[in-house]
C-alpha cells in the first residue's frame, strides 16, 4: 500500500454523490453492506412476520446517535492534531534544512568539500527520517546521500537518522578545530542540527504515542451497536425505506471512525496521510539547486489524486 495525501479539485455537487477516490467509502463499503442487507432482513420479517421481532422506540436511538456523533467528533479532533502537528513538524523540517544549507554554504570554507557533505547528509537525513517513521529500510532510503563508509554502517546503527546528525556535528567539530570556523559559528551550526534533532523527536512521539486505545475502541463498539439494532426502531416508522436510512446512518458513522484511523497515523501507507516523499523531494531539489547542481530531480505531483 502507498501512504500520501489526497490532492484534488473539488467535485460537482453531483459529482460530490459519486466520487470514489480520496473518500472513505471504499474502506466502510462492506461494514455499510453487512448494515443494509441486517436492516433488509428485519424489514422483511416486521413485515412477512409481523411480532416475530421486538420493535424498539426511536427516541433512545435519537439520544445515543446524538451522543456517539459528539464523541466521534472529538476523537476525529484529537487525531486530526496528530496530523497536523506532524504536518507542521515537516514544515519546519523543510525550513530548516533551507537554513542549514545555506548557512553551511556561508561559514564553512569554500573549497566546498564539507559544505558537499553536510549539504548531502541533510538530504540523507531527510530520507532516512520518513524510511524510519514508516517502518522502511532507513539505509537503503538515505544510504545514496552518504559518503561510501557511512552508508555502509548505517544499516547497524539503532538510529540511523540521529546517525547522520552526528556526523554532521563531528564534521563541524573538526572544522572547529582546524580554526576553519570559529566558535560562534560552530554554535549556530550545531543549533541547526538541534533543531533537526528536536522534528526527530517529535515526530517520534507522535508515531510512538497513539491515542487511548480503550477510548477508539469503545467508539468503535458503539457505532457498531448502534447500527445493528436502529433497524428494529426504523421498521415502524421508516418502513421499506429502513435498510436505506440504516446504510446511511451506517456511512456516517463508520466513514468518521475510519477517518479517525487514517488521520491518527499521519506517517502511515494510507490514503489521507502526509505526502512524505513530495517534501523530501523539495528538500532535495532546493538543496541540490544550493550546491550548484543543475540536473534536478522534478516535484513529485499527484498520480490518480495520491500525492505520496
Amino acid at each position: 500500500m502507498t501512504g500520501g495525501m489526497i490532492v484534488r479539485s473539488r467535485p460537482s455537487a453531483l459529482g460530490l454523490l459519486f466520487t470514489l477516490r480520496g473518500s472513505i467509502v471504499p474502506r466502510i463499503a462492506l461494514r455499510i453492506l453487512v448494515i443494509a442487507a441486517v436492516s433488509a432482513a428485519i424489514t422483511a420479517a416486521h413485515h412477512f412476520r409481523p411480532g416475530l421481532l421486538p420493535e424498539l422506540p426511536a427516541t433512545p436511538f435519537t439520544l445515543l446517535g446524538l451522543g456517539l456523533s459528539i464523541f466521534l467528533g472529538f476523537r476525529n479532533s484529537a487525531c486530526y492534531d496528530r496530523w497536523w502537528e506532524a504536518r507542521k513538524q515537516w514544515g519546519q523540517l523543510v525550513t530548516e534544512a533551507r537554513c542549514l544549507a545555506r548557512e553551511v554554504s556561508a561559514l564553512l570554507p569554500a573549497d566546498g568539500a564539507v559544505v558537499q557533505r553536510v549539504t548531502r547528509r541533510t538530504i540523507g537525513f531527510a530520507h532516512a527520517l520518513a524510511a524510519r517513521l514508516r517502518g522502511l529500510d532507513t539505509a537503503e532510503a538515505a544510504g545514496p546521500w552518504l559518503p561510501a563508509d557511512e552508508a555502509r554502517s548505517l544499516g547497524t546503527r539503532a538510529n540511523p537518522p540521529d546517525s547522520i546528525l552526528r556526523t554532521m556535528t563531528a564534521d563541524f567539530g573538526d572544522s572547529l578545530r582546524r580554526g576553519d570556523i570559529g566558535e560562534v559559528s560552530f554554535a549556530t551550526l550545531e543549533a541547526r542540527v538541534a533543531s533537526l534533532c528536536a522534528i526527530q523527536a517529535a515526530c517520534e512521539r507522535i508515531k510512538t504515542t497513539p491515542t487511548p486505545f480503550a477510548y477508539t475502541l469503545l467508539l468503535h463498539r458503539t457505532a457498531w451497536l448502534f447500527c445493528l439494532l436502529v433497524p428494529f426502531a426504523l421498521v415502524s416508522s421508516a418502513g421499506a425505506a429502513a435498510p436505506l436510512v440504516a446504510a446511511i446512518l451506517a456511512y456516517a458513522f463508520f466513514g468518521l471512525d475510519a477517518l479517525g484511523d487514517e488521520l491518527e497515523e499521519p506517517f502511515a501507507l494510507q490514503p489521507n496521510t502526509l505526502p512524505l516523499n513530495a517534501l523530501v523531494r523539495i528538500i532535495e531539489i532546493e538543496l541540490l539547486e544550493g550546491l550548484g547542481e543543475t540536473s534536478l530531480p522534478p516535484l513529485l505531483i499527484p498520480v490518480d489524486s495520491l500525492l505520496q
